[in-house]
């Protein structure tokens, strides 16, 4: 009977027309087209906009870190002996003709700077061997090898033309391999950079465990005071959150420069500690411009971003649960590391991440504070952007710590769920 009422209601609601005629059904279906395109429109200046100041950037930086073309695009003749040749030829007349004509070409055109600073970016010292040389090219003549050799032996150096023969390419993995402290030798094998030049992969490994170390004071700090606010009454609880959003309200680099007045050898902490005795005035304690700076002044800054999302998890859990399980017998401890902590393990998560990842990407506060024992990789990516302008080894960095972080997530994803991530 009920299969005979479905069906019979079912052929009427296909016999059902609108006003004009139409079937319902197919006005159902177009009226629901009509309102997601509506939600889609209302959508579209946010998803411009992510595209816009977000995707497009990234995209642009994926792109520097495998593209630098300031040689190819200016010494055009000798990238073509480069593409004719295997590597480890011998340079001939035809190649230091080409070196020649390519040389006065770029010294007309003003680049050869820019032809200098691409091969000094692989072989320091070799900026100035181009923009001498390039001064002397218009006087060039046959054969150019005794010619260019004549104005700077420089040029005989066979690691020179290998170093030539990489940088040639317009696209190259170089600069990914130079942000892992690795390097191609003149035959294309990759190797170990030189010892003195080993220093992104120490920055990466002191970025994470700096980053690491700072997420779990925070947590270790935060989640007593995210507990006590969690269960004082409602008003108290306001009055005090106030205390926490307070250093939202205050400009990051106000705070990080009060801790250099506090911390600094003439500073309050070591003032105090010489006024009780506790040291003498011989030997203050250096807590800034090193990584106790650093690790200090972020634990700082970023603590609220823990608090948060732990008292946003432990406001819901009812006090009723820890009582239930002490008047069943549990110890406090007990009763705390198997009903309550479980309960707060999605704010552990949340604050844990968002502490994390935003302390690998620190730079204002190490670059005040931490002195050269306390820089971040991030302080270097910025070093690269500003002072040597080598953009594509800066985005070649920066791509490795997105990649990283990206990792980080994906196997937080696959112990712990994002599904189980709360913010708030």
């Amino acid at each position: 009977m009920a299969d005979a009422t479905a069906q019979i209601a079912a052929t009427g609601t296909e016999r059902l027309t609108t006003a004009d005629g139409r079937p319902l059904k197919t006005a159902l279906a177009r009226a629901q087209a009509r309102a997601r395109r509506r939600a889609f429109l209302l959508v579209l200046p946010l998803l411009l906009f992510i595209v816009v100041t977000f995707i497009v950037p990234i995209g642009q930086m994926l792109h520097r870190s495998i593209h630098n073309d300031g040689f190819a695009a200016n010494m055009p003749q000798l990238t073509q002996w480069f593409a004719e040749t295997e590597p480890g030829t011998e340079p001939d007349e035809t190649a230091y003709a080409a070196l020649a004509a390519d040389l006065k070409a770029a010294a007309e055109a003003k680049t050869i700077g820019v032809v200098g600073t691409r091969v000094n970016y692989e072989m320091a010292g070799t900026r100035s061997l181009f923009t001498s040389t390039g001064r002397k090219a218009r006087k060039f003549e046959p054969p150019y090898r005794a010619a260019i050799l004549e104005a700077d032996e420089k040029w005989a150096n066979p690691d020179l033309w290998g170093t030539m023969r990489q940088v040639s390419r317009a696209y190259s993995p170089n600069f990914f391999l130079a942000a892992v402290d690795l390097a191609r030798d003149n035959e294309g094998n990759i190797v170990r950079a030189p010892a003195e030049r080993r220093v992104y992969v120490m920055l990466f490994e002191r970025t994470f465990v700096i980053a690491g170390l700072i997420t779990f004071l925070c947590l270790l700090l935060g989640y007593p005071v995210a507990h006590l606010l969690a269960t004082l009454p409602l008003r108290t609880s306001n009055l005090l959150m106030i205390l926490v959003l307070l250093p939202f309200w205050t400009s990051l680099l106000v705070r990080t420069t009060s801790w250099i007045v506090l911390l600094q050898g003439q500073g309050v902490v070591n003032n105090t500690l010489v006024a009780t005795g506790l040291i003498s005035d011989s030997s203050r304690i250096q807590m800034i411009y090193n990584q106790a700076g650093t690790i200090i002044a972020m634990t700082h800054i970023l603590l609220p971003f823990m608090i948060l999302p732990l008292y946003s998890v432990m406001r819901p859990i009812p006090p009723s649960y820890v009582r239930a399980a002490r008047s069943l017998g549990a110890s406090s401890w007990t009763a705390f590391r198997r009903v309550y902590l479980p309960q707060t393990l999605p704010g552990i998560g949340a604050g844990a991440l968002l502490v994390f990842i935003l302390g690998v990407g620190y730079y204002i506060t190490p670059a005040l504070v931490g002195g050269a024992s306390g820089q971040l990789i991030s302080n270097l990516i910025a070093f690269h952007m500003q002072d040597s302008l080598n953009w594509s080894l800066a985005a070649a960095l920066a791509a490795v710590l997105l990649g990283a972080v990206l990792i980080l997530y994906w196997l937080y994803d696959r112990l712990v769920g994002i599904d189980n991530l709360k913010l708030g």
